[in-house]
């Protein structure tokens, strides 16, 4: 199973290794990235692995929440399944 995070606030040193250090930090296999950098804004999708999370899904994705709020980003997190189902026709 796969989850879904958005990360977006102002770019800084360190935001992919932080919330990659988080996921690692669960068990959370990052499977592929995209960033962009919008004028002073930073912008990121990760697909991540969670069949091996050590902890619940809900309690990761709130691990994820308060280390955005830590580092003033606003991250989301979402299961694959929920995400896939919000953009079919």
């Amino acid at each position: 199973m796969n989850a879904i995070v958005s990360v977006v606030g102002k770019d800084a040193v360190g935001i992919l290794a932080n919330v990659s250090a988080e996921c690692a930090k669960y068990k959370a296999n990052v499977i592929e990235v995209t960033q962009t950098i919008i004028d002073e804004y930073f912008a990121m999708f990760m697909i991540i692995n969670i069949d091996k999370l050590s902890i619940e899904f809900n309690f990761f994705v709130d691990k994820l929440v308060e280390l955005g709020k830590e580092k003033a980003l606003e991250i989301h997190v979402m299961h694959e399944d929920i995400f896939n189902l919000m953009h079919k026709i």
